[in-house]
């Protein structure tokens, strides 16, 4: 008691100092203690407001099954660049001209990081984030996942990216996935039909995710064995999350039963040299974890991955990845016409749901254009986006982010790679609905702007 005590007085004379030396503000934003948070249930997760939102995406072992994947000894420095990025000009709209400050108004950015030659020129921290904050990754998970079966590959566990997935997970047979193979997996082009509706209870993507409020394992499997084929595989792109689980599952087959947190360890977290342990999300307790997504780390951290990227995945001179890897996985192959640049949700794999997109696809990497963008439909259109329609939204021109990358997960993920430029993004949002083209747009328009000022 007496102990207690005299801590007591020990704080209370610490805080009328700080209060008398005018640093009180700085003491509670340090100290804002975590229970502070207001967290969601785990079964609005996609529903969530506003408010809710930067809780809940800081808090995911709160309300889910999770499995750490740790740190190791050092840590990958990231230095502050002694020429800052503090005045960044773009418009996306060709009318309205924006700086740093809007981009995260307009964007409900929560979090927001660049990184020029290994040094840090941009670091902003919004809706009660700071550089301890874990923020869960959403599909940029997905990046993640194809990154750790290149790893595969290179360790000899997968022996060959156009063998069959049933070669893996022979539970597969006699589903759409029978004469699937892991790349086309990797490319979304399996042929399976799929709704990835968030907001639809009765899509397939809502099926997945019920399996998960459940703590039921194995359930995803299941939902995924009950899918019917839509076209043969290798001809249609589909995005469909719960083929990144698939490729998740197949990666623990292939490594004898290792978890992929244990993997993503081993492989990258620890000799990168993350600052922090992570956490994954898990299907059960103690199950296997969601290949769709959903790892939480800090911004930092998530700045750290995208220079594993850009560095090819050597780490202290050691090649992670197979030769040329990180160029296969972020660029749509030739011979898969339908994961190329405009294509994506064209009438060939959107049918009558078409609309003109220019990114590419690539192994779970979403893919800029190059040399020149190709048209996006539907930026102005406030029927389909309401308020947050660029009404006047000019053909994309973005020149300086050409050849680049992107990891994208839903409500405004982001991890942007620029080898050319030596340069990796990373953006955190809370966007209101899933997914909100005209804001994907400034994104880029913001990147493009801020690459721009950053180029050699």
């Amino acid at each position: 008691m007496r102990k207690e005590l005299t801590i007591g007085i020990i704080v209370a004379v610490f805080l009328i100092a700080a209060i008398m030396a005018g640093y009180y503000v700085f003491f509670i934003n340090f100290s804002t203690p975590a229970h502070s948070d207001k967290i969601g249930a785990a079964k609005d997760f996609v529903w969530l407001t506003p408010e809710l939102q930067p809780g809940t995406y800081r808090n995911i072992d709160k309300i889910f099954s999770t499995r750490t994947f740790k740190r190791g000894n050092s840590v990958y420095a990231l230095p502050q660049s002694a020429t800052p990025l503090t005045l960044v000009k773009y418009s996306p709209d060709d009318v309205n001209t924006y700086d740093i400050d809007d981009y995260v108004k307009r964007n409900n950015v929560a979090g927001l990081l660049i990184i020029k030659d290994g040094k840090i020129v941009l670091e902003r921290y919004a809706e009660g984030n700071t550089a301890e904050s874990k923020w869960t990754s959403f599909s940029v998970g997905k990046s993640i996942v194809s990154t750790l079966v290149g790893a595969a590959i290179k360790d000899g566990k997968i022996r060959n990216i156009n063998g069959l997935v049933t070669d893996y997970l022979p539970q597969m047979h006699a589903t759409a996935y029978e004469g699937v193979t892991v790349r086309q997996l990797l490319q979304m082009s399996s042929g399976a039909k799929w709704n990835e509706d968030y907001r639809d209870p009765a899509s397939d993507v809502s099926a997945m995710w019920q399996c998960i409020l459940d703590d039921k394992a194995g359930c995803i499997i299941d939902v995924m064995s009950n899918l019917s084929s839509a076209a043969a595989p290798g001809t249609h792109f589909l995005y469909n999350t719960g083929e990144t689980h698939l490729e998740g599952e197949l990666l623990s087959a292939a490594l004898g039963g290792e978890s992929l947190s244990s993997y993503l360890s081993r492989k990258i977290w620890a000799n990168m040299g993350m600052e922090s342990d992570g956490y994954w999300l898990l299907e059960s307790p103690n199950g296997t974890e969601f290949g769709g997504g959903s790892l939480s780390m800090t911004l930092r951290d998530y700045g750290r991955f995208g220079m594993f990227i850009l560095n090819d995945g050597v780490v202290n001179g050691t090649s992670v990845l197979p030769p040329g890897w990180v160029a296969e996985a972020g660029s749509p192959a030739a011979d898969s016409p339908q994961c190329g640049y405009g294509n994506l949700y064209s009438e060939a794999n959107a049918g009558s749901d078409s609309y003109a997109y220019p990114l590419g696809y690539g192994y779970n990497w979403w893919s800029m254009p190059t040399p020149t963008w190709g048209a996006w439909d539907g930026l102005n259109d406030s029927d389909w986006w309401g308020a947050d329609a660029l009404m006047n939204a000019p053909s994309p021109n973005f020149p300086d982010l050409t050849g680049s990358i992107v990891a994208q997960g839903v409500f405004g993920q982001f991890i942007y790679v620029n080898q050319k430029e030596n340069i990796v993004a990373v953006v955190w949002s809370t966007w209101k609905d899933p997914w909100i083209d005209p804001k994907e747009y400034e994104t880029y328009s913001f990147l493009n702007a801020a690459t721009a000022l950053l180029k050699h």
